[in-house]
């Protein structure tokens, strides 16, 4: 799997900001059929009880988690098996870790008719209410959760590229639980896969996501190297994608090279005979 910085999603050295504890995630309320933008699967999920902070907290708040990093049991890396698929997905990050648009990439998406899966920060959606209302009714893209504070998810405090991670259960709660309210609020239903801020996580992290009705997703490609790469250098990353595999890269970096080197590699993977997908559409089976 491809690693590399993710320096798209740094934030803070240190936040000391500790937000309210979020609700009990109640899914998507009463909505007979979630809007555009939304996972029409997702109402599923949806009908299950709600866990609360104080479950999850009595579930896991001694447990020990065994691995750290991109990796956990249950992560999905890739897509099922296939001979053509590819899933672009692009994270918006927020805050320190950027809270632009990136127009350019979008359009070029939308011109081409191309789908992908867009993993969204609630601190990017407070900077840009009219651009996420715009994304999440456009049926191209499906929004995901990418976190309330953009936070490694860990229940020990471990810190990727100088950004320190959950610390216990009730904070892996609260990042992935914040920003699933302000979605199912603002989407109609629940959002069905989530994200970490800079995709880290530990095994008892990773088992907190599904408890909480959503499925962690990571990559097999860093297209971007975190908004760093050159369009070039994205172009050769991006381009070099095999079937099966889930592209990671930035919509909140315009001044980086990510939209150039996207526009470049889709169609040559087209012409290669790959199709795009988002998540939903390859992974509702497995």
């Amino acid at each position: 799997m491809a690693g590399g910085l993710l320096a798209g999603c740094a934030g803070p050295k240190h936040d000391s900001a500790t937000p309210a504890s979020p609700s009990p995630v109640t899914g998507a309320g009463t909505a007979a059929s979630p809007p555009p933008g939304a996972d029409p699967s997702a109402t599923v999920s949806a009908a299950r009880p709600p866990v609360s902070r104080a479950q999850i907290v009595a579930r896991y708040g001694r447990s020990t988690p065994h691995t750290w990093g991109f990796d956990a049991p249950g992560v999905v890396h890739s897509l099922p098996s296939t001979t053509r698929d590819i899933a672009l997905t692009f994270d918006a990050c927020g805050g320190p870790g950027g809270s632009g648009y990136d127009r350019a990439l979008i359009e070029f998406l939308r011109t081409r008719h191309i789908p992908a899966t867009l993993f969204i920060n609630s601190r990017w959606i407070d900077a840009n209410p009219a651009q996420f209302r715009r994304l999440a009714a456009d049926p191209l893209f499906e929004i995901a959760n990418h976190g309330t504070r953009h936070r490694p998810l860990s229940v020990t405090g471990r810190s990727a590229y100088g950004i320190p991670g959950t610390r216990g259960a009730g904070e892996v709660y609260d990042e992935i639980a914040g920003n699933r309210a302000k979605l199912t609020r603002l989407l109609g239903a629940p959002p069905r896969f989530f994200r970490s801020g800079t995709a880290y996580c530990d095994d008892v992290a990773a088992r907190i996501v599904g408890d909480l009705g959503e499925r962690f997703v990571s990559f097999s490609v860093n297209g971007d190297g975190g908004a760093t790469f050159t369009a070039e250098q994205v172009h050769t990353t991006v381009a070099s994608a095999r079937a099966g595999s889930i592209v990671l890269c930035h919509m909140n970096h315009p001044e980086g090279g990510t939209a150039r080197g996207i526009a470049t590699a889709v169609p040559h993977l087209l012409a290669d005979g790959h199709r795009f997908v988002r998540l939903s559409q390859a992974l509702h089976r497995s």
